[in-house]
C-alpha cells in the first residue's frame, strides 16, 4: 500500500483544503506517514501569499524532490496558491513535480494520484478548474489540528482587490458556501469532539451576499449556536467596514459567540489606505472600534497591520503609531509589506527600503508590548472559562486558552493545578499574573 507524507503550508483555510483532500483520500485506503523516507507520495499544499511563503513552498518541492533518490518516492504532487499561479513556472522548472492541482481542483486530488501512480503515466498530470465555481463543504474531512479546536471555512475567494492583495486572482470571487452545508459539517466536527469553531475566509463579514442577496453572517452565527457540545465559536478576517449591527447584537447576545473580533485595518493614515485599496477612512475605524466596544464592553479586539507599504511617509507612521496607542488593541500583529508580482502596489514609485519597514515594525510592535502587559495586568483577579489544550512538564503547568486568545496567533494562559488535567478540558480560572502576551491563572475554588 501507497504511504501519503502530507505537508501544508500557509493560511488556515489552505489547512481546510488540505484536511478535506487528507479526508477523501483516507476513505479510499491510502495510508498516511510522518516520515520522509518511507512516502511513496508527498502532497504539499502550497502557499504564495508573500515573497516569504512562495520562497518557503519552491524550497519544500526542492527538498522533498530528493527522495525520489534517497527514498521511496514514487511521487511528488503540488496543491494550493502556488500550484494556480505558477503552474506554468511549476512544470518548466521544478521537474521533479508529477502533477499540479489548482485551488478549485481539489476533490480530484484521489484521481490525480491514481494517474500520477498508473506505471502508463506519461508526462505531468495537471488538474485546474473554474476558481469561480461554486463554493461547497465535504463529507469526509479529516479534523487535522489535533486538538478541540477547528477551522471553519466559510466562503471562498474575495472581491475586494486590494491593491497590495494576489488572493482573488487565485482564489477567485467571493462564493459563500450555503449555512445547511455549513451546519452539517459543523455537527460533524463536534461529534468528532471538537469544542471550538474558528470561522475563516478571505473575509467573513460579507458571508451570504452572493446567496442569499444580504449580509447573512449572524444567521449563521444564530443557528451554529445551537449546535449541543460546542463551546465557542470564534470570528476571524472581518473587514470592518462590512460589520453591520445586526451582526453586532448576535455577537452580543450568542453565549456561545467569543466576544473576540479580528479586524484586519492595514493601516490609519487617510492616504496610505486608498494606496491600499482599502474602503475604510481613520474616522471610520475609530466609529466602528467605538461601536463595538460601546455595544460589547468585554470584546477583545484584533487587528493586522501593514508597515512600509510604498509612499509611506514618515508622517503617515507615526499616524500609525498614534492610532495604535489611542486604540489599544487587545491583540496586533504587523507584517512588512512584500511587492507581489501581478498586484499594482508592486509597480507604484516611493517603495520603501527594507530596513525601514522592519524599523517601523519594530517600532509598533515596541508600542503594542506596552499597550498588551497594561490590559493583561487589569486582568489580574478576574476569572474566565479557560480550555486546556496541553501540559507543559518542566514547567509543571497546563496550557490553556480564554475566550480572548485564538489558537497560534495570540497568547495563553498558564494553570497551575493539584488536580490532574486532560486537554479539552473546560474549566474556571482565575488569573494570578501576567506577562506582555501570557496570563497566569490558578484554578478557581
Amino acid at each position: 500500500m501507497e504511504k501519503i507524507l502530507w505537508i501544508s503550508l500557509g493560511c488556515d483555510k489552505n489547512l481546510v483544503d488540505s484536511e478535506n483532500m487528507i479526508g477523501l483520500l483516507k476513505k479510499a485506503g491510502y495510508q498516511f506517514t510522518d516520515m520522509e523516507e518511507e512516502a511513496t507520495v508527498i502532497v504539499i499544499n502550497s502557499c504564495c501569499f508573500i515573497h516569504d511563503a512562495k520562497e518557503e513552498s519552491i524550497d519544500t518541492i526542492i527538498e522533498m524532490g530528493k527522495y525520489k533518490e534517497n527514498g521511496n518516492l514514487k511521487a511528488l504532487i503540488v496543491c494550493g496558491c502556488l500550484a494556480e499561479r505558477y503552474k506554468d513556472e511549476i512544470e518548466k522548472e521544478l521537474p521533479e513535480v508529477d502533477a499540479i492541482v489548482g485551488t478549485s481542483s481539489i476533490e480530484n486530488i484521489l484521481n490525480v494520484i491514481n494517474k500520477v501512480l498508473d506505471k502508463d503515466k506519461e508526462g505531468i498530470i495537471k488538474s485546474f478548474e473554474d476558481i469561480s465555481k461554486p463554493a461547497h463543504t465535504f463529507a469526509d474531512r479529516e479534523n487535522g489540528t489535533g486538538g478541540y479546536t477547528s477551522y471553519l471555512k466559510i466562503a471562498e475567494g474575495c472581491d475586494k482587490c486590494c491593491t497590495y492583495c494576489i488572493i482573488p486572482k487565485i482564489r477567485g470571487s467571493y462564493r459563500s458556501i450555503p449555512i445547511e452545508e455549513l451546519i452539517e459539517e459543523s455537527k460533524r466536527l463536534v461529534d468528532d469532539g471538537i469544542k471550538e469553531l474558528i470561522l475563516v475566509a478571505q473575509e467573513t463579514t460579507l458571508y451570504g451576499v452572493d446567496l442569499y442577496g444580504e449580509k447573512s453572517l449572524h444567521k449563521l452565527l444564530h443557528e451554529l449556536g445551537k449546535i449541543n457540545g460546542l463551546l465557542w465559536i470564534r470570528l476571524l478576517y472581518c473587514y470592518p467596514e462590512e460589520i453591520y449591527d445586526e451582526l453586532i447584537d448576535e455577537i452580543a447576545k450568542n453565549r456561545k459567540v467569543c466576544h473576540y473580533l479580528d479586524i484586519p485595518i492595514q493601516h490609519a493614515s487617510d492616504d496610505i489606505l486608498r494606496r491600499m485599496g482599502r474602503r475604510t477612512s481613520k474616522e471610520d475605524l475609530i466609529n466602528i472600534i467605538n461601536k463595538l466596544r460601546n455595544r460589547i464592553p468585554d470584546i477583545a479586539l484584533r487587528t493586522t497591520l501593514i508597515t512600509g507599504f510604498p509612499g509611506e511617509t514618515k508622517e503617515d507612521h507615526e499616524t500609525l503609531m498614534g492610532f495604535v496607542d489611542e486604540m489599544e488593541f487587545d491583540r496586533l500583529g504587523v507584517f512588512t509589506y512584500s511587492p507581489e508580482e501581478d498586484t499594482p502596489a508592486a509597480l507604484f514609485k516611493d517603495q520603501i527600503e527594507e530596513e525601514v519597514k522592519l524599523d517601523r515594525r519594530d517600532e509598533l510592535m515596541e508600542l503594542q508590548q506596552e499597550v498588551s502587559i497594561d490590559k493583561n495586568n487589569a486582568l489580574i483577579g478576574k476569572e474566565f472559562t479557560v480550555l486546556i489544550e496541553g501540559y507543559l512538564p518542566d514547567e509543571n503547568v497546563y496550557v490553556g486558552r480564554t475566550y480572548m486568545d485564538a489558537p497560534s496567533v495570540d497568547g495563553n494562559i498558564f494553570v497551575s493545578s493539584d488536580e490532574t488535567l486532560v486537554s479539552g478540558d473546560v474549566l474556571k480560572v482565575k488569573v494570578t499574573g501576567a506577562y506582555e502576551y501570557d496570563l497566569i491563572g490558578v484554578l478557581c475554588s
